[in-house]
């Protein structure tokens, strides 16, 4: 029933409309896998026994393993030990087969959700049978395909960047719907009322494909795009991950699709990809028409859109085709070089080896710090991290929210240099991108990139920090509006009111912690975001960055020198921090026990649970209470879910986080945070469920748990760690933690050992009798004395009218959840507005 409930909420029902408007006519419109709610209530055990009697049958399934085997030939004996001499009931039936029918006449709808927490959208799906891929031949045309789309979304990409684009973002992809069938789904997310412009314009671009085709060179910058990647496999081939290989078995058994490994494929890709022509690839939009099964539905919170809009827009883009009235595709100028003069290079003014931890540091001589680590983890991987202290806390009120869009704003026109649609044609057939982010304390540049292409990478960061970001009036024009339109869907949502009462509650009313408002962001001073932006990532000295991967020294050496150490520094330092006396951010958490309820207008009802209890750290031992609050967080995972889920049956699943980011990194006060505890559940029963949870906290405290309860969290944790040592991104977290650490004073290897030791320290001590004083100390003691309680709960007037309006659709369909999953997150901007949903 929980997993029911979570599921009823507006991307749950926007998807089951969705679901059922491509159906119609079929079986899978009516039959979800979830089930109808009276079902789920009511089902008898000896009805899921007959159920399994009659599908479960040794001759429907298959066994795959996949893993770090010695022997392989001893596992399949295995299987065939605990399989073999099993015997199946009776032949079972045979497996229907369900059609889709087509239909000539494309279908409309307008759907209108007012909870929906995206921008307005429209999905157009074109049906189509799914063809085999047996020959090389059907890889060929799977390839042609994959072009087709890969070219399309190009377009659409720059369309979003143009002046007064017709949507903020727009994607194509194929997808298999069920067995025999596949879809072609275009989806756009758009301005309020914009959702006939962003249709004319999806339909006018495949109306230009279908006129025009692509031209030789964006097929090119595809062609390289698909090299690039088939190469990293290529090169990865042994170090994939078991659940990848797994997953190729598993379409092997269920589709009949060939296991040809990656070598041949490799090959097959290097051979085919110079014979696919543009030609070729242009004439896959034949089979986007209006008239082959075609869906068109529009996403709204208020009604705008009819169906008559829709039918007189297919109509007029039709009669354009027919004309052969729209013009070509106009490309843009792609610049050849992206840094046109090369720097001279700086050079080493001190150099540190640290052998426990395989690293090198150099200090340039422009001040900044470089700590590089070579492995061998992933033949095509080099990450890296750059961090300086002094972020968003240290700005006056006045200057906040216009400096917090800098971020924003500045991707939008470019912060390389070059606007994003340029860049994306100079980086085509390259493997590599960098990111920015502007935190509480801390402004960061993270990049990823293949080692061949890490040249590359450099340069971005080296633009990064010597081009200057100035606002147009066009692109700010455009990255508000689309910030307004997150902000008014947010508002939408029943949890935004839940979750900004629990950053109240918590962390007190501080601009900081304070939602944006519409009217915050029309205060928005764009030439002082950018202007801080640009200070952010100026000056070298003050920067550290940690790199970690597939690197060969003598290749990256020089171009570390080249494009870190010749960054110039600015003629004056700029945003030179010491860690010790920036400002911290303005929280209290509450002195007593507060349990609120945030009602909020729901279609259907929904209801969430955070419980949150303060945590102090103190400095003398923060190391190894680091460690401890760790394995304490996955200790109350595990016990709450046995008592709520496995005992009572009462939630489908709970999360326990851990926030210890809310304190500047000064090196000597105590750290402060919380412990959160979240799980959605019937709203009837909600106050029982945080009792039932606080009841177990204190047992936890009073008894402590069992001594397979720490052994447990102990395998997880030695599991988890040791998978962890073969993963680049957990080295680069591990010396980046290192450096940022309160221990740290210069010398990172002695740091790295001291985490080591508190790690190795925490383990060995572990037993119920620790784990109970750690929770007594780390937690309030006893529990119930100091906390926060949420629930978000419906509004009672409205749900229960419209209950049996939603019967028939009362299900889910979680395998599809990718058709809609563009609607609220197709944008950029869901993910660079991080502080909507901040913690710092």
């Amino acid at each position: 029933m929980e997993e029911y409930r979570g599921n009823r909420n507006a991307t749950g029902r926007m998807q089951d409309a969705h679901w059922i408007l491509m159906m119609e006519g079929s079986q899978y419109a009516d039959r979800l896998p979830i089930g109808l709610e009276k079902v789920i209530r009511n089902v008898s055990s000896e009805t899921v026994k007959q159920f399994y009697s009659k599908w479960y049958h040794l001759s429907n399934m298959a066994v795959i393993a996949v893993g770090d085997f010695s022997d392989t030939q001893s596992v399949v004996e295995l299987i065939k030990n605990h399989f073999g001499h099993k015997i199946s009931s009776p032949e079972p039936p045979l497996i229907p087969r369900y059609t889709v029918p087509s239909h000539e006449e494309p279908r409309f709808s307008c759907f209108v959700e007012s909870e929906a927490t995206g921008q307005s959208a429209v999905i157009i799906s074109y049906k189509m049978a799914a063809g085999e891929l047996n020959t090389v031949r059907d890889y060929r045309d799977l390839l042609a395909e994959s072009m087709f789309l890969y070219a399309l979304n190009q377009r659409f990409f720059k369309i979003a960047r143009r002046k007064d684009p017709p949507f903020f973002s727009c994607s194509a992809s194929a997808d298999v719907l069920v067995n025999p069938l596949k879809a072609y789904i275009m989806t756009s997310s758009c301005k309020e009322k914009g959702t006939i412009e962003a249709l004319e314009s999806m339909l006018t671009e495949v109306a230009r494909v279908q006129l025009h085709g692509f031209s030789e060179r964006e097929v090119s910058i595809v062609r390289a795009l698909l090299m690039s990647e088939i190469e990293s496999a290529y090169l990865e081939r042994d170090q994939m991950q078991s659940t990848s290989l797994r997953d190729e078995y598993l379409q092997h058994f269920l589709r009949n699709e060939p296991v040809i490994g990656i070598e041949y494929e490799a090959q097959l890709q290097k051979t085919l990809l110079p014979q696919i022509t543009a030609a070729e690839i242009s004439k896959y939009a034949v089979k986007l028409q209006t008239s082959c099964s075609c869906v068109i539905k529009t996403i709204e919170p208020r009604a705008s859109a009819t169906v008559g809009d829709l039918k007189n827009v297919v109509s007029m883009i039709n009669d354009l085709e027919e004309k052969r009235i729209i013009s070509p595709w106009d490309d843009e100028q792609i610049p050849e070089e992206i840094v046109n003069t090369k720097p001279n290079p700086g050079n080493i003014v001190q150099e540190l080896e640290y052998s426990k931890i395989g690293a090198t540091e150099l200090v340039l001589s422009n001040g900044l710090r470089v700590c590089y680590k070579c492995t061998n983890f992933l033949d095509d991987q080099v990450i890296f991290t750059g961090f300086s202290y002094g972020g968003l806390s240290e700005l006056p009120e006045s200057e906040y929210f216009s400096c917090s869009m800098g971020p924003t704003i500045a991707g939008e026109i470019g912060v390389y240099g070059y606007r994003p649609s340029v860049l994306m044609d100079m980086l085509a057939g390259k493997r590599a991108e960098v990111s920015t982010k502007l935190g509480a304390y801390m402004r960061t540049f993270s990049g990823d990139c293949s080692p061949s292409d890490l040249e590359t990478a450099l340069q971005l960061v080296y633009q990064l920090f010597t081009t200057n970001v100035t606002p147009g009036e066009e692109d700010v024009k455009i990255v508000m509006q689309m910030a307004e339109e997150v902000v008014r869907a947010q508002d939408r949502d029943p949890y935004t009111a839940f979750a900004n009462r629990v950053k109240e509650l918590n962390y007190g009313n501080s601009y900081f912690f304070r939602p944006i408002r519409i009217s915050d962001l029309r205060k928005v001073d764009p030439l002082k975001a950018c202007e801080y932006f640009n200070k952010c990532f100026k000056d070298p000295s003050t920067f550290s960055i940690v790199i970690v991967g597939n690197i060969d020294p003598s290749i990256a050496l020089p171009l570390i020198l080249q494009y870190l150490g010749g960054i110039p520094n600015p003629p004056k330092p700029l945003l030179q921090y010491n860690r010790d006396d920036l400002k911290g951010l303005p929280f209290t958490f509450p002195k007593t026990r507060i349990r609120e309820v945030v009602r909020s207008p729901m279609v259907e009802e929904q209801c969430s649970v955070q419980l949150c209890f303060p945590v102090e750290l103190n400095n003398g031992t923060l190391v190894e209470d680091i460690h401890i609050i760790g394995f304490l967080s996955k200790l109350l995972e595990t016990k709450i879910m046995q008592v709520l889920r496995f005992k009572h049956g009462q939630i489908y699943t709970v999360g326990v986080s851990v926030f210890l980011g809310g304190n500047k990194p000064s090196r000597t006060a105590n750290v402060r945070g919380d412990i959160s505890i979240n799980f959605s559940c019937d709203p009837e029963i909600s106050s029982k469920l945080v009792d039932l949870t606080l009841d177990e906290i204190s047992r936890l405290q009073e008894e402590g748990p069992s001594d397979e309860d720490v052994s447990t969290i102990l395998e997880i944790e030695q599991r988890a760690h040791e998978n962890g040592l073969q993963e680049n991104y957990y080295w680069l977290d591990r010396i980046l933690h290192s450096y940022q650490s309160r221990v740290y004073s210069g010398d990172v290897g002695t740091c790295f050992e001291i985490q080591e030791e508190g790690r190795s320290k925490v383990r060995q001590s572990l037993t119920p009798v620790t784990a109970q004083l750690a929770l007594q100390k780390i937690l309030p003691f006893p529990c119930k004395k100091q906390y926060t309680v949420v629930i978000l709960m419906p509004h009672t007037s409205h749900f229960k009218s419209l209950r049996s309006f939603f019967q028939s659709t009362e299900t889910s369909y979680g395998r599809h959840a990718k058709i809609l999953a563009g609607i609220a997150g197709l944008t950029l901007l869901a993910l660079s507005l991080w502080r909507y949903s901040r913690r710092p």
